[in-house]
């Protein structure tokens, strides 16, 4: 029986094929490669020394997903696949829409009719858009502010709805909060698109010299040093929960929840601070105004992880850096083929 990985050659999908690899689990992996590389994934085979089944295509496609699962015995699926980019997202709404939910209903759809009902969804933190509530827990308000956000939510009902519908169904909504790092050999990291969303790879790339200097959007929140305090993970903690996810899909829980995240806030300026004391690099820093939407903190509960699938981040802001840094200077320009 094999574990259908959507997305597996995207960043966090990469790294958790390698854990499921590991682990001794058959792996097929569905990916269009819109925002990731082949490359990724004969990196994948190389960390882990083992073989699985790549197949290159869309989720979108209705006949494809019928092949796979009439090829393979699948008896789970992650699903990783969608679009990520904020930004883009406001830009580009219908794009998200139809991509991130339509694809997700024609995957469900083929689930459905392959009678394969055990499911791990890649959800966000974005779902609890701005919340007064700190640490923020998996009974928090939702109020998702972006059209990226809002898919994460979208699928997530449709997914509880799918459950009250069939309750053979095993759903488990992961909500992560800011992935970061790479795995330690250096081989695979994140390799965004363009210039980078997120706050350490844009470190990442000053410190090799692609980028000039780092932004920070605003020092005047009410935080102790006045920039924004998020809750960064270690992307191999972070795959390391899909795997403590797998093994509860076997309990049939239903359709829950679960945050992952560290429950601790770094600031902007400590991260920065961590990256140099991680690398020896200095980076060149400059205070711009604030960003519409972002809040001054923002951090997990993640005890209920930790009561029911046994799982907690053991990788601190030193060890994200360092690895971080380590897949960067190796590949300065990410991927290339």
């Amino acid at each position: 029986m094999a574990v259908l990985v959507t997305g597996g050659a995207g960043y966090i999908g990469s790294h958790t094929c390698v854990q499921l690899l590991e682990a001794g689990y058959d792996v097929v992996v569905l990916d269009n490669l819109s925002n990731s590389k082949q490359e990724a994934l004969d990196r994948v085979n190389s960390i882990s020394g083992k073989r699985f089944e790549f197949i290159k295509g869309d989720i979108l496609d209705i006949d494809l997903l019928d092949r796979v699962f009439t090829d393979y015995t699948i008896d789970s699926v992650i699903h990783f696949a969608g679009l990520k980019a904020v930004g883009e997202s406001v830009a580009k709404p219908l794009l998200y829409y139809h991509n991130n939910v339509a694809g997700s209903i024609t995957l469900f759809e083929a689930m459905q009719k392959h009678n394969v009902k055990n499911i791990v969804f890649s959800s966000s933190a974005t779902v609890y858009g701005i919340s007064d509530r700190m640490p923020i827990g998996e009974d928090a308000a939702l109020g998702p502010i972006n059209p990226y956000g809002r898919t994460k939510y979208m699928i997530e009902e449709i997914l509880r709805d799918i459950y009250a519908s069939d309750n053979g169904w095993n759903v488990i909504l992961l909500r992560y909060f800011n992935p970061v790092g790479a795995h330690p050999s250096g081989l695979i990291g994140e390799d965004p698109n363009g210039i980078p969303n997120n706050l350490m790879p844009y470190i990442s790339q000053v410190a090799v010299g692609k980028l000039k200097d780092v932004n920070i959007f605003g020092d005047d929140y009410p935080t102790p040093d006045g920039t924004g305090i998020r809750d960064y993970i270690h992307v191999m903690d972070l795959a390391d929960g899909h795997l403590k996810a797998l093994e509860k899909l076997k309990d049939s829980p239903g359709a829950v929840v679960y945050n992952l995240g560290t429950g601790k806030g770094t600031s902007v300026f400590e991260m920065i601070d961590a990256f140099y004391r991680a690398s020896g690099r200095e980076i060149p820093y400059r205070v711009t105004s604030r960003r519409p939407g972002d809040a001054a903190e923002c951090y997990a509960d993640p005890s209920k992880a930790a009561k029911e699938l046994g799982w907690a981040a053991r990788r601190g802001i030193f060890e994200m850096c360092r690895d971080s840094w380590n897949w960067q200077s190796q590949n300065p320009e990410g991927y290339t083929e």
